[in-house]
């Protein structure tokens, strides 16, 4: 059997059969511009100012999901009829889902307003990507059922599921990368047993698990839900955010009132200080690198503001982070007394008191609360006359996790953490 074999740090061996048409084209894809950009994309963005071993790239999660979507449907074929065009464009889609993804992955979507998931659909309709061409060109019906998939609006929408819900390929793998790269351990759960357990209920055209995996789905459940706690909202992998919304929201505003600031003229990186909307082809020129080398330049600026919180990022003499341990009442008094402390000792507030929050988003936390009904699992619950549930229904453990974590922090330079305490306990 002929195949291309990809050594990885969470599945060890991952194989892509290329004696077939549709693993010819998966290795196409992967070998595209497009693709090999990934390499240069951070998976967990800023995550390494905490965890220094944090280094792997979206290229590497993205192959793992294809390998999990390849698993998951072998395991679903042998009891299912599932076409050979749904199955292809369900393991494209795994492996394509995150082509549109920005520099340093989620940090920088909100500065610049966009969201990576349009990004990855356009990337596969397009006529004028290495992605785009390739699909068209093994199927003119592939682009459209790919981007319907990362939408979720693809029919099956069970097989959409796989890609794009609660209990996908990308939360099953990234979980378990993530937690072996950062050294935490809060990731790790049962992949197995629920690839071993999934099922799909024909008559509602949806995914479930069967009463065996209960277990490994709360498992899944609180491992994300404490990943999230632990690393993904981090205090100073928050903290490297603030000094980087910062510092770019300093570059736009000189840029915008005129300020000498070095840029790389006729590059989509001028286009983005100009506050333009990046087309396609620009977007996917950018990477991390891109923004790490303005960040060196800016180091240089005599802009005092900008090249202050440049070295700051550079060099990760980060912010410092308290949380809001007080009653709600008695938030704002301390929010107004703090921000006055800061801009007495010369800082500008609104580059260096940065109010951190983040929350119960169903993104983050399984919630049953949705207006979407791929976004809700659904259980097995019983053996002698099983029904099938939504898991919170059935689940304690996840109902306990369902009761919403939300937190607010404040971002300040450090040397002003004495002084910042003492506002705090005066409170």
């Amino acid at each position: 059997m002929s195949e291309k074999i990809y050594r990885d740090s969470v599945h060890n061996i991952i194989r892509v059969k290329t004696d077939d048409d549709e693993g010819k084209l998966l290795v196409r894809l992967i070998d595209t511009a497009e693709f090999q950009r990934l390499r240069r994309i951070k998976q967990l963005g800023l995550a390494l100012f905490a965890y220094q071993a944090a280094e792997h790239s979206r290229f590497t999660h993205s192959l793992g999901a294809l390998h999990l979507a390849t698993r998951t449907l072998e395991k679903l074929t042998t009891k299912y009829k599932i076409s050979g065009e749904a199955q292809t464009a369900v393991r494209v889609a795994a492996l394509l889902h995150d082509i549109g993804h920005g520099a340093f992955s989620h940090v920088i979507e909100t500065i610049l307003g966009f969201h990576h998931e349009q990004f990855s659909i356009e990337a596969v309709l397009s006529d004028e990507t290495e992605v785009g061409q390739i699909l068209r060109e093994f199927s003119s019906e592939l682009p459209e059922n790919v981007a319907a998939i990362i939408r979720g609006n693809f029919r099956p929408m069970a097989l959409a599921q796989l890609v794009s819900s609660q209990l996908d390929v990308d939360r099953m793998d990234y979980l378990l990368r993530d937690s072996l790269m950062t050294g935490a351990k809060y990731g790790i759960y049962d992949v197995e047993w629920i690839i071993k357990s999934l099922e799909i209920d024909e008559e509602n055209d949806r995914l479930y698990v069967s009463a065996r995996g209960i277990y490994a789905v709360e498992d899944y459940l609180q491992a994300r839900y404490y990943m999230f706690r632990q690393v993904y909202f981090h205090r100073t992998l928050r903290s490297a955010e603030s000094v980087l919304h910062s510092l770019l929201r300093r570059a736009l505003e000189l840029f915008k009132v005129g300020k000498t600031i070095w840029f790389a003229a006729a590059t989509p990186f001028e286009k983005i200080l100009r506050g333009e909307k990046l087309l396609l082809k620009e977007h996917l020129e950018l990477d991390d690198a891109d923004v790490m080398f303005h960040i060196k330049q800016w180091e240089k600026s005599d802009d005092k503001i900008l090249s202050d919180l440049s070295k700051r990022f550079l060099n990760r003499k980060l912010f410092k982070v308290f949380d809001l341990d007080m009653p709600a009442g008695e938030r704002q008094n301390f929010l107004d007394a703090a921000r006055k402390a800061v801009e007495n000792a010369g800082f500008e507030a609104k580059y260096y008191f940065i109010e951190d929050r983040a929350g119960d988003v169903p993104y983050y936390f399984y919630t049953k609360d949705t207006t979407e009904p791929k976004n809700l699992i659904y259980v097995e619950e019983g053996f002698s006359h099983p029904q099938i549930r939504e898991i919170s229904e059935v689940s304690a453990a996840v109902r306990g996790l369902q009761k919403g974590y939300q937190i607010h922090r404040v971002c300040f330079p450090p040397e002003l953490k004495e002084k910042i305490a003492r506002i705090y306990h005066k409170k």
